[in-house]
């Protein structure tokens, strides 16, 4: 275990002492953010408001809530994943330059090796991503806030759980990268696609029926639910308490993918937490497994 908490340490040290990767790591949700204030938030006003929402009195303040939780969940779902393809990149600049050999060689057993990439590279994601959580936050309360206690405790549960799952998905596809342009390539795919399949961008609803159904096979698209769901649902309980009717309240939280739809059912929240956590679980035992197998090799 020692050698594993010096292996961890190692790689979070490396990953904060390389500019290039930090503040590459760290712009993404910075930019996200402003792009998301500047353009997509009229977009997501509008939006909402094309429906007739606008005969109900709503209070100002509760719309600003609503969309600037969606814009928040987008954020955040986003961020855990590409900044954990940054962070991950750790592993195959020590491809590059040869340290990876180096400690392939020493008495470190293989898949102590490949698991402290992994925990070094959840500790670094989730230190960015706590940080963007915070920001969002303070966004929030500026423009409306109704999230309650739970609802805070979720999202930064929603947090953890998509950085093991971003970080895991990023060992597998990074165990196969062994240069700096590979690692460009990935993280510009990443970046520019992500956002689309898991429902960040524009929520699923707004997609064809095909590719609604193709997109609930993604662990990444129960993340976004989730944070959605929580960052938005305590506005949606005030719009009711000002009298809006639960079915334009139910039909809302489908339009902007807080109820997520397998055929006809409706997935629950646990549903969604198990799916991620399988994921998880999943993702992690087959790059364990990998590591091993290129091990031997």
């Amino acid at each position: 275990m020692i050698g594993f908490g010096n292996l961890i340490r190692r790689n979070v040290k490396l990953f904060f002492k390389d500019k290039g990767l930090f503040f590459t790591s760290l712009i993404t949700p910075i930019i996200l953010l402003v792009l998301y204030v500047t353009f997509l938030a009229k977009s997501f006003r509008e939006g909402f408001l094309s429906g007739g929402l606008d005969v109900y009195p709503i209070k100002e303040g509760l719309i600003d809530a609503v969309v600037g939780g969606q814009l928040f969940s987008s954020l955040l779902s986003v961020s855990a994943i590409t900044v954990a393809f940054c962070a991950n990149m750790l592993m195959v600049q020590d491809k590059v330059t040869g340290a990876r050999n180096d400690l392939a060689v020493t008495p470190v057993k293989s898949h102590t090796l490949t698991l402290s990439y992994y925990v070094a590279t959840v500790i670094s994601t989730l230190l960015i991503c706590l940080v963007t959580t915070i920001i969002c936050f303070i966004y929030m309360k500026n423009i409306g806030w109704y999230m309650s206690a739970e609802d805070v405790a979720c999202i930064f549960a929603d947090v953890f759980l998509l950085t093991m799952f971003g970080t895991a998905l990023s060992s597998v596809v990074n165990l196969f990268l062994s240069s700096q342009g590979q690692m460009q390539a990935v993280g510009t795919i990443v970046s520019a696609g992500y956002g689309f399949i898991c429902g960040a961008y524009m929520p699923i609803a707004s997609f064809g029926e095909g590719l609604q159904k193709v997109l609930m096979f993604l662990p990444g698209t129960y993340g976004t639910g989730l944070l959605r769901n929580h960052a938005i649902g305590g506005a949606i309980e005030e719009m009711e308490a000002q009298g809006m009717p639960e079915e334009v309240t139910g039909a809302v939280m489908d339009s902007l993918d807080c109820n997520l739809y397998f055929g006809e059912e409706k997935i629950s929240e646990s549903t969604m937490y198990i799916v991620l956590i399988l994921s998880v679980v999943i993702l992690l035992s087959v790059y364990v497994l990998l590591g091993r197998m290129r091990k031997k090799h």
